[in-house]
């Protein structure tokens, strides 16, 4: 039977049928799912027509038309574009009118006309208003206001003629705040948004242009400026209009902006306390807005949500304070005292964070404030802290000239010491201080603390400059805070800060140390023994530091004692071998990487310091050698013993230059040899290991320099020698079935032939004509391509025949 037969159908099947009849079920069957399927398909046709509108438009027969491209400026803003051109070209029109056919009409004219005008124009929108059209409404306002200024200016030039500017001005903006004010409050054009607006920028001029007038110069003019930006931040806090406080929030910013550069700048050129102290009162008026600006309360204690609107507000009312006590305090105090002074008031701010009334956002903008200018002042004395540690490198190419008479003095060898830098200590110890009792959070504290202690050792570090001690105790000074750095990172539990300030302030010392014999020895000596005994904890730090200062202490040993650089190389190869058995008993710490580095830098420095005299060149390379395999015995370290070999190769190479020794196998022998050995080693560990790994090294290093040296020796010994080894080479590869002998034999011994041959070949080419090379190459280039055309006429051949037989 079928697998296609329904269940229903099998279910009703008592027997099996005959063919008629199973037919027959199954064209009744496929009858009822026709019959079914005609009916969900009208059905589906029905929701569909439901869910559609119930007339759609007629589909065109033709290709289908393209989606018509979207608007990219919507009606609305269409439509106050156009407001907004209708109005300024109205607004540039009256303007026209008024500036240029004022003089056509009499002074009856002009007042019917502009005020006819101005008055059709403010009465306008009411009708516009009741009728919906508020944006027209709108656009009419500002042609309405507009031309209450060209009345005001209209009215200068015709009744006030004789008036002053700047009174006139501020007489009429203030009219025009207040009438536009009042427009605004009426009852029906209330509604609009652009006479209140309108109004507070004309109220920017009155207090600005009237201290013009009043001639109350740059004190007057700051203030009027810096009580406009107040009057705009109350409307921006207090007024819920959103235009209107957007419009007061940009003048704020813009005219306090204005009115706090004028502060600064008369802070800044105060002639004396009673100019700085105006100045001040006008600095500490801007701090005061902004500071009330940031105070977001609601009145009952508790503060609002900090905002970043607010922190920042709060951190330029701090600034602000700073500056004014900061510039008041200038006028009074040494210039000396400037920073400090700037930084007690900076520090003065933190004292906010104790005033529970103050919001959050407040706090923490006062306290970013107290950041910032402690932030300045430490960036004030950095310079100091350069001056104090880099300028003893000076010393590095003045060394044993005679020591200076102080501190200062030893510092500034190739520098200029800072103006007014004696109060770099204070403003250091005072932002330490403040880390250390104002951060108390338990995750800030340790990187405060951190920071505490650096700025403590800058302090310090620079006293003996800043007070002009004699160069003695400024060495002991910087030699004790290096024990000290040591000692507090022996009980820290954040070792990496002091272990830095420790490393530095040692270098410095070291260079500082220079300027004297017996400072150097004195200081190297107890700087090696310092650091010796911190690497019982501090080993991974202290231990190369001390290897450092030992080869330093060799160095000025030997210079000491007049040796030559070469024989100090022999002095300073003491750290190298001392570095090697350190590691040795230091095993799998932490510590033996840095000790190997700084003996392997002390080795190379041994080397450098011997290059100018070969035989004790040879003797510091051998000794080299010496240590390294000493390093190699070790498991871990076998590959030491590589540079092991090539420091002894080097050190044989060295010795026989400076016996003069010129033929180049008394070089290569004694490498040839000893890889040859290896690779037969390593053959018979591996016979799979291919002759090039093995024997092409040691071969290639003897064969190749003395191929050259035989092209280039006029005798027959070197090249006959150079051949019977190359064919005992070749002979050896032939037999042992080796590649690479046999190559590089057989390629050398052919090389040497035709160096044999070449005299011979040299006198058959001078006897033969002239013609005949260029016939040879021609005959040579006319057999090649004859037999390229050969070739090619036999694979035409073949391609013919392969499509015969297809």
């Amino acid at each position: 039977m079928s697998r296609g037969v329904t269940q229903p159908t099998l279910r009703g099947m008592t027997h099996i049928p005959p063919p008629a009849e199973e037919l027959r079920l199954i064209d009744a069957e496929l009858w009822q799912l026709d019959t079914r399927r005609s009916q969900l398909l009208a059905r589906r046709a029905w929701l569909v027509a439901a869910l559609q509108p119930k007339w759609q438009a007629p589909q065109p027969t033709g290709p289908t038309p393209t989606a018509s491209p979207r608007p990219e400026a919507s009606a609305p803003s269409v439509q106050n574009v156009l407001l907004v051109l209708g109005g300024v070209l109205l607004t540039v029109a009256a303007m026209v009118f008024t500036l240029v056919s004022w003089g056509h009409l009499g002074i009856t004219g002009r007042s019917l006309v502009l005020g006819a005008v101005t008055v059709a124009a403010l009465t306008a929108p009411l009708p516009l208003l009741k009728r919906g059209l508020r944006s027209t409404a709108e656009s009419v306002a500002g042609l309405g206001l507009a031309l209450t200024v060209l009345d005001a200016v209209a009215l200068h030039g015709a009744v006030f003629l004789g008036t002053p500017g700047a009174p006139y001005t501020a007489v009429a903006s203030a009219l025009l705040a207040g009438l536009w004010t009042a427009y605004g409050l009426l009852p029906r054009t209330s509604e609009l948004r652009l006479p209140h607006p309108a109004a507070l920028v004309a109220a920017q001029l009155p207090l600005f242009f009237w201290a013009i007038a009043a001639d109350a110069g740059s004190y007057g003019l700051t203030a009027a400026l810096l009580v406009t930006a107040g009057f705009d931040t109350a409307v921006a806090l207090r007024m819920t209009s959103r235009s209107l406080r957007v419009v007061a929030a940009i003048g704020a910013y813009g005219v306090g902006a204005w009115g706090v550069l004028a502060a600064g700048w008369l802070t800044w050129t105060a002639s004396g306390p009673s100019a700085a102290a105006r100045a001040a009162a006008l600095l500490l008026l801007a701090s005061a807005i902004a500071l009330t600006a940031a105070w977001q309360s609601d009145g009952t204690g508790r503060a609002t949500p900090a905002d970043g609107r607010s922190a920042g507000l709060a951190v330029a009312s701090g600034l602000l304070a700073v500056a004014s006590l900061g510039g008041a305090a200038r006028s009074v105090l040494p210039e000396l005292w400037t920073v400090p002074a700037h930084l007690a008031f900076g520090v003065a701010l933190l004292a906010a964070l104790r005033l529970d009334r103050l919001p959050q956002a407040v706090r923490r903008g006062l306290a970013w404030a107290s950041g910032a200018v402690q932030a300045l002042s430490l960036l004030w004395a950095l310079p100091v802290v350069g001056v104090v540690v880099l300028g003893p490198l000076a010393w590095a190419s003045r060394a044993w000239t005679g020591a200076p008479s102080d501190a200062r003095t030893a510092v500034t060898v190739d520098v200029t010491w800072p103006p007014y830098a004696e109060a770099a200590p204070v403003v250091l110890a005072a932002v330490a201080a403040v880390l250390v009792l104002a951060v108390r959070d338990a995750a800030r504290r340790p990187r405060a603390l951190a920071g505490a202690l650096g700025l403590a050792w800058a302090a310090v570090l620079t006293l003996p400059a800043v007070l002009e001690l004699p160069h003695s105790a400024g060495l002991s000074v910087q030699g004790a805070v290096t024990a000290a750095a040591l000692t507090a990172a022996l009980f820290l539990r954040q070792r990496l800060p002091a272990l830095l300030l420790a490393l530095i302030t040692s270098a410095s010392l070291a260079f500082l140390a220079l300027a004297s014999q017996t400072a150097t020895l004195v200081v190297l000596g107890g700087l090696v023994a310092l650091f010796a005994a911190a690497s019982w904890r501090l080993a991974p730090f202290t231990a190369p530091a001390a290897l450092v200062h030992g080869a330093a202490l060799a160095v000025a040993t030997g210079a000491a004692a007049h040796w030559s650089p070469a024989h100090i190389a022999l002095l300073v190869l003491a750290i190298p071998a001392a570095a090697a058995l350190l590691a040795h008993r230091l095993g799998d710490s932490k510590a033996t990487v840095p000790v190997e580095a700084a003996g392997a830098a002390a080795a190379v420095l041994a080397i450098a310091l011997a290059a100018a005299d070969l035989p004790l060149l040879a003797t510091v390379l051998a000794l080299c050698g010496v240590i390294a395999a000493g390093t190699a015995v070790r498991a871990d370290r076998r590959p030491v013993g590589y540079a092991a070999a090539a420091l002894f190769v080097l050190a044989t190479w060295v010795r026989l230059a400076a016996w003069d020794v010129a033929p180049p196998e008394a070089y290569t022998l004694p490498v040839t040899i000893p890889a040859l050995l290896v690779g037969a080693l390593r053959h018979r560990r591996d016979p799979q290991a291919s002759s090039w790994t093995t024997y092409a090294p040691g071969l290639a290093a003897t064969l190749v320099p003395s191929l050259f040296a035989a092209w280039g020796d006029p005798h027959w010994t070197r090249p006959l020698l150079l051949g019977l080894a190359a064919l005992v080479v070749t002979l050896a590869g032939a037999r042992h079935h080796l590649q690479s002998p046999l190559l590089l034999g057989g390629a050398v011994l052919l090389l040497d032939a035709l160096h044999e041959l070449a005299p011979y070949l040299v006198q058959v080419t001078d006897a033969l004509p002239r013609w005949v090379p260029p016939a040879l190459a021609g005959l040579l280039l006319l057999a090649l391509g004859a037999t390229y055309e050969q070739r090619l006429r036999d694979v035409r051949r073949i391609r013919e025949n392969l499509g015969r037989m297809n």
